[in-house]
């Protein structure tokens, strides 16, 4: 197992897409703190599944678009785990409203959700594994949809889009600290407001040649 007595934090973990890189975590020896806002009993069946796999994970009802539900994530992982090496940041939402017809509410709260979380989860990650000075990982799930535009769903595109830029957030003082995004396709991944489910098709952005996302997305390392 390659990360033996590595912590990682997954946001949106209890589901989806979130849900498998924690269990892949998890097999590959990490212990995990899993972000959610709805469905603690699907949190609690996720625990033991981990658990099952000989390592820990821990639920924690936080709500991503605030900061200090984030703090609380990061503190989480630190009090239990004692470190964070890794930081998923994969929660996601959108609306399905056209430009003409989304309200402000809907955008911000999407763009909240999308864009607001991960990079405050990137900052609160990246200052705790300064802090530690062992380096880490970052992770920010981006979708095809940052390049391919739905005019049924403009916040989100924009979100993705922007979060795609996430590389540019690598903390300019720390070289051991890596941060990436991965663009996923919708078939089988469950968003808030979609009832219709999506499977997972990874796309690595740049001219790296593309990856299974099982063999190193969830385990918090770049193919490069």
């Amino acid at each position: 197992m390659q990360l033996t007595k590595k912590v990682a934090i997954v946001t949106g973990g209890n589901s989806g897409i979130g849900k498998a890189i924690v269990v892949e975590l998890a097999r590959e020896g990490a212990n995990v703190v899993v972000d959610y806002i709805s469905h603690p009993d699907a949190t609690d069946e996720l625990e033991k599944q981990v658990a099952a796999l000989g390592d820990r994970a821990i639920g924690v009802d936080a709500d991503v678009s605030k900061v200090a539900d984030l703090e609380k994530l990061v503190a989480t992982a630190v009090k239990a785990f004692g470190r964070l090496d890794i930081m998923v940041n994969n929660a996601g939402m959108e609306t399905r409203t056209s430009v003409l017809d989304t309200t402000e509410q809907q955008y911000e709260k999407v763009l909240e959700v999308n864009l607001k979380s991960a990079f405050f989860g990137t900052q609160l990650a990246a200052r705790q594994m300064i802090k530690q000075k062992s380096g880490g990982r970052i992770i920010n799930i981006t979708s095809v949809h940052e390049d391919w535009p739905m005019p049924g769903n403009t916040a989100y595109c924009l979100s993705k889009a922007a979060c795609a830029c996430s590389r540019a957030l690598r903390p300019s003082n720390s070289r051991r600290i890596k941060s990436w995004s991965l663009a996923l396709a919708p078939e089988r991944s469950p968003l808030p407001s979609i009832s219709r489910q999506c499977k997972i098709q990874p796309r690595w952005r740049g001219s790296t040649p593309p990856y299974r996302w099982d063999e190193w997305l969830s385990l918090g390392r770049s193919p490069a």
